[in-house]
């Protein structure tokens, strides 16, 4: 927990950036019956009846010290997809970052291994390299306050959610229309998290894990 936290206190060095790393599954939906334009006073109205048009996956780049975010939309999330979002971290997003302190969770997938079986040892060593992971604390959501959201990617998620795909979207290249839409507004305000929960706080909030931790 201090190790996510301290980061988070750290100013923003383009040479060390921090780049938090998520992803969700999304479920395609289609409209069987048009909805119904929206009527003063009234919302937009929908039928109940959709069609399942089989489901991808949204990873969620955030740079906090630049508010800047990107979401990637494949079609899985196995260790390839996660090592191929790697490999565009270093080479595309942050080439000229010396190290990239990647603050991701603990699944199965979210490690230096999945580098090496996406690349050869050579490729996989040199991205590695390049990468500092930092994880979140297994099961301790409730840490970090109501929402439970110890990354801030988990954060942007949460409002791309609410903002964006809130709606039945019925096939990739749209799905993929709407979000880079709500990407390039949000960067171009450089929206950023207001995050509050210090190392001071958490020392304060759990002062008898520490003292526990001290028998």
């Amino acid at each position: 927990m201090e190790d996510i936290l301290d980061l988070y206190e750290m100013g923003y060095d383009f040479m060390y950036p921090i780049v938090c790393l998520d992803e969700k599954p999304y479920q395609l939906l289609s409209d069987i019956l048009s909805p119904l334009p929206p009527e003063p006073c009234k919302p937009w109205r929908e039928d109940y009846m959709y069609e399942r048009n089989g489901t991808c996956n949204l990873f969620v780049i955030f740079c906090p010290g630049l508010g800047w975010r990107h979401v990637e939309v494949t079609g899985q999330r196995t260790a390839l997809d996660y090592a191929e979002i790697l490999r565009k971290i270093v080479d595309e997003y942050f080439p000229q970052a010396k190290r990239i302190l990647v603050v991701q969770d603990n699944l199965n997938t979210h490690s230096g291994a999945s580098l090496y079986k996406a690349f050869d040892a050579r490729e996989a060593l040199r991205i590695h390299r390049k990468l500092e992971f930092h994880y979140t604390p297994v099961h301790a959501s409730w840490f970090w306050g109501s929402r439970g959201y110890p990354l801030r990617a988990e954060i942007e998620i949460h409002a791309l959610g609410k903002q964006c795909i809130d709606r039945r979207i019925g096939d990739v290249e749209k799905l993929k229309h709407e979000i880079a839409v709500w990407e390039t507004e949000r960067n171009q305000r450089q929206v950023n998290v207001n995050w509050q929960f210090t190392v001071d706080k958490a020392r304060s909030k759990f002062q008898r894990s520490y003292d526990k931790l001290n028998i």
